[in-house]
This record gives C-alpha cells, sequence and structure tokens, in this order.
C-alpha cells in the first residue's frame, strides 16, 4: 500500500516532533532529529515515503526557506547592527574566502588522485574551484531553527545571523566568479566574460534586494496597523509568499529578497513591536523542511562519492573556523565571537545544493561528479553542524531554553 501525500504529510510531522524530543532529551537539537526521521522514513532505508511522493513536496522547501530568511532579516535591528558592523564585515569576507579557498585546493588534490587520468588545469582544479565557491554558503534555515529553539539572544547571535543574513550574496558572487574563471580552463577558446562575471551577479543581487523593498510597505501596515493577530499573520504570511513567488519566476534569490523584506520591516516598526507574527508557524516549518531534506538522503550517492564528501565536509568546516578567527581578531571582536562563531557558521543546505544544481548543468564534463559529492557532504554536514552551531550558542551562554 502506497502512503498518499496527505498522510505522508501526517507522518513527517508526527514523527519528526517525536524524534525531535527523543533528541533533545540526550542534548542534540530538534533539527537532526527531523532530518534523522527523514532518512528513517526515506526510500534509502524504510521507504515508508516513497520517491515520487518526496517530489511533490519541493514547494515545501521554497515556502520554509522564504519564511526563514523573512524571520533573519527581521532579526537584525539597524540600532543592535551599529555597534557590529565592522566585526560582521571582516567575519563574513574571511571565513568565505577560508571556506572558498582551503576547499579547492585540498579537494582539487583529492580528486586529481581519485579520478584516473583526470587532468589538473580542466577537470580537477575547475571542479574543486566552483565547489570551493558553493562552499562559503551557510545554510539560514539550520541556523535560524537553532536560535529559536535555544530562545538565544546576545552578541554572538547576533553576529551570526547578520553573517549568515550576508553569506547568500556572497555565495552568489563567489559562483559567478568561479564559473567565469572555469569556463577559460575547460574551454580554453572562451575569454573571461565581463558580463558573466560582474554583471549577472550584480543585477542577481541588486534585483533581490530591490524586490524585498518593494513589498515591504504591505508588511510594515500589517505589522502596524492591524491588531487582529490572525489577520496580520494571514498578511505577513501573504506578502512572504508574493515575494517568493515572484523572486522564481524573474529568477531571483527568495532567500536573499524575504530577507531585505523582514529586514525593512523590522527597522520600520517601533522597536517594542514585533516584527514578526510568523512565530507560531515556525514549528511545522522547520519539522516539514528538516524531515523533507532527510528524505533526500541517496545512499547510492553517499557510496559512490563518500571520500570526496567527506574531504569537501573537513576542509569547509576547517576553513570557515579559521576565518571566522581571523575575521574576529582583525575587527576586535569580543572573545566569545572569536572562540565560538566558527563552530556557529558550519550547516550548509539549500543554497548550496541550488548552486550545485546549476553547476552541473553549465559543465558536463565533471557535473554528475560535483552534484553527487556536494549532495553527499550536504547529507553529511546536516548531521554534524547542526549540534555544533547548538554547542557554540551553549558556551556563549546566550541560550534561554527551558527544560520540560
Amino acid at each position: 500500500m502506497t502512503v498518499n501525500t496527505v498522510l505522508a504529510l501526517g507522518v513527517m510531522i508526527t514523527a519528526g516532533v517525536c524524534g525531535s524530543l527523543v533528541l533533545r532529551k540526550v542534548g542534540l537539537p530538534s533539527v537532526t532529529g527531523y532530518i534523522l526521521v527523514g532518512v528513517l522514513l526515506g526510500p534509502s532505508i524504510t521507504n515508508v515515503i516513497a520517491g515520487e511522493v518526496v517530489a511533490n513536496f519541493d514547494v515545501l522547501t521554497s515556502i520554509a526557506l522564504s519564511v526563514v530568511a523573512y524571520l533573519i532579516g527581521g532579526s537584525l535591528r539597524l540600532d543592535t547592527l551599529r555597534g557590529i558592523g565592522r566585526i560582521v564585515v571582516w567575519v563574513t569576507l574571511f571565513q568565505s574566502m577560508g571556506a572558498w579557498i582551503l576547499v579547492s585546493v585540498v579537494v582539487s588534490v583529492v580528486i586529481w588522485r581519485l579520478v584516473p587520468g583526470a587532468d589538473y588545469w580542466q577537470f580537477s582544479f575547475p571542479m574543486a574551484f566552483i565547489v570551493g565557491a558553493i562552499s562559503s554558503a551557510t545554510a539560514p534555515a539550520a541556523t535560524m531553527a537553532i536560535v529559536r529553539e535555544t530562545r538565544a539572544k546576545g552578541p554572538l547571535t547576533t553576529t551570526l545571523l547578520a553573517v549568515v543574513a550576508l553569506d547568500d550574496g556572497v555565495a552568489v558572487v563567489a559562483y559567478s566568479l568561479a564559473v567565469g574563471i572555469c569556463m577559460v580552463l575547460v574551454m580554453p577558446g572562451n575569454g573571461i566574460s565581463l558580463a558573466g562575471v560582474v554583471l549577472e551577479p550584480a543585477w542577481h543581487i541588486g534585483a533581490s534586494v530591490a524586490l524585498g523593498a518593494a513589498l515591504s510597505p504591505l508588511t510594515i501596515l500589517a505589522t502596524k496597523y492591524v491588531r487582529r493577530h490572525e489577520v496580520q499573520l494571514a498578511l505577513v504570511f501573504g506578502a512572504v509568499l508574493l515575494c517568493a513567488g515572484l523572486a522564481l519566476m524573474l529568477d531571483l534569490s527568495l532567500i536573499m529578497a524575504n530577507m531585505v523584506l523582514g529586514f525593512v520591516v523590522v527597522n520600520a516598526v517601533r522597536s517594542s513591536e514585533e516584527p514578526s507574527v510568523m512565530g507560531d508557524m515556525e514549528t511545522v516549518l522547520y519539522t516539514l523542511f528538516f524531515v523533507l531534506a532527510g528524505l533526500h538522503f541517496d545512499l547510492g550517492v553517499l557510496r559512490s562519492a563518500g571520500v570526496l564528501a567527506l574531504a569537501i565536509v573537513f576542509t569547509r568546516c576547517a576553513g570557515k573556523y579559521v576565518g571566522t578567527a581571523i575575521g574576529a581578531s582583525i575587527s576586535a571582536a569580543p572573545d566569545v565571537i572569536r572562540r565560538y562563531l566558527g563552530l556557529a557558521l558550519l550547516p550548509k543546505a539549500g543554497v548550496t545544493v541550488g548552486l550545485a544544481l546549476l553547476a552541473a548543468a553549465r559543465f558536463p564534463s565533471f557535473g554528475d561528479l560535483l552534484l553527487n559529492a556536494v549532495l553527499a557532504s550536504t547529507i553529511v554536514n546536516e548531521l554534524l553542524a547542526p549540534p555544533l552551531t547548538r554547542y557554540a550558542i551553549n558556551k556563549a551562554g546566550e541560550s534561554h531554553t527551558h527544560k520540560t
């Protein structure tokens, strides 16, 4: 008997919440529980929820990412950011570059040794350089889920959310630069295109920012003047979906557009007002999003690209951690940020996979290997990184979770 779509939703939510409660009892974050439940229910293990049913839920990913992006933008108040702006810029720059450089160097050697007959400059290095650029992204959903779960507040949390908000833009720019350079290496007859390297990412980022800002008046009005909570929720959620839908239609970043939407709204309303009325939806959305991520787990991918995936995971984590430490030192950040922010910036997911899909289509000579390696590394990373993010927040003394 095949599990239908409605039944699958019920199983995902119920099993996901139960799994998260079990793992929280042993000190692990809810995110890890959601993902593990998805892995167990998915086609690679028990096949309770079949692959064709999983494919029906792709729209949930866009909806959840949009809400998460709005919440992250809504957590960035200008009066708070003024004191940490220098730290955010330096940390964002160095942790992104750290991941990009270290992944590119180490993974290029691993590919060269693993793939028989691979030309270093036309195969191994271009693939690793693009994977490195993609690796600069940090997953906003996992980060925000843990911040909300721990009720975290403080300088580490504020800096973390600000850096994560900028990471999407950095990843888009890095990816575009890497593609422009690697096209020349893989196909020497091509020259470096100014439009491809500079103008395309500039348009992508600028238009996404403009879209979020343009849709903010509706949300500001809903937040400031509508008093009934359920009406506020409907209007704000509708604005987030409008923003996401238009971004998808225009081939823009729904994450960046909704971050800007949330950022403009929180800084336009009175500081005493709650910028988001989406709190009632968070648990359901996070449960569905991360269980769905686990359902996409493919054991075959992990087997075929396991060594390469592990190289990506560990070099990316090392690059982000060291880069964060360097950026924090240069900007004279507080000790708590120097010690723990690097551990909190390790999750990756949606943006990484999306850029990997684009790269696989652009470079057929190594596209399949690149996509499998990135997918496998994302699976491993999503199991390892969330507990480290929670550990960092706890060690920084910014968790305000009440035990139940």
